[in-house]
């Protein structure tokens, strides 16, 4: 059984029908809906009689929402899942629970340019360092937002597998 909560609201459970249908029951009551995916991208639903189009704006597989636009209408619909609840009465976060690390050399190679500065706010993806291993360029990137805290390396210096690059916080 999964929970959803759209736009902060009362969460509302999600389950398979238990009469093998195949369907869904919401909050313990059957559901009768079928989806089609769109040309465009979206989707045509039919629910409980009711036509409507709905397309999947944005997913964040970190917080585990969706933001989804249904006739015109924008809605941000977190899912917890059974572990998830589980983790939670324990007192367990998943997202609490994440550190965000340091950048560190996964092999010797030498520094060819750092893209960041201290003090620098970075978000997820953006580049932060361009290391020469085996004879290839690799570009680092930032597994999440987060500020440098501190540069350990400079350019055209060596580095050995293990090293800390950059620090963040």
């Amino acid at each position: 059984m999964i929970k959803a909560t759209v736009n902060g609201a009362r969460p509302f459970e999600i389950a398979p029908a238990g009469d093998g249908s195949g369907g869904v029951e919401c909050n313990g009551k059957h559901v009768d809906w079928h989806a089609t995916a769109l040309p465009s991208g979206g989707f045509s639903i039919l629910m409980d009689g009711k036509s409507l189009v709905a397309e999947v704006v944005k997913t964040d597989p970190d917080t585990k929402t969706v933001t989804l636009q249904i006739n015109q209408a924008v809605y941000e619909v977190a899912l917890q899942e059974p572990l998830d609840r589980l983790l939670a009465s324990m007192g367990i976060s998943e997202t609490s629970s994440r550190k965000l690390n340091d950048i560190k050399a996964p092999m010797p190679g030498m520094v060819l340019k750092v893209l960041v500065t201290p003090g620098q706010a970075i978000k997820k993806g953006d580049p932060v360092l361009i290391l020469e291993a085996m004879k290839m360029e690799n570009v680092f990137k930032a597994a999440a937002d987060a500020v440098v805290k501190e540069i350990k390396v400079a350019e055209r210096t060596a580095v050995e597998k293990g090293e800390v690059l950059i620090v963040l916080e």
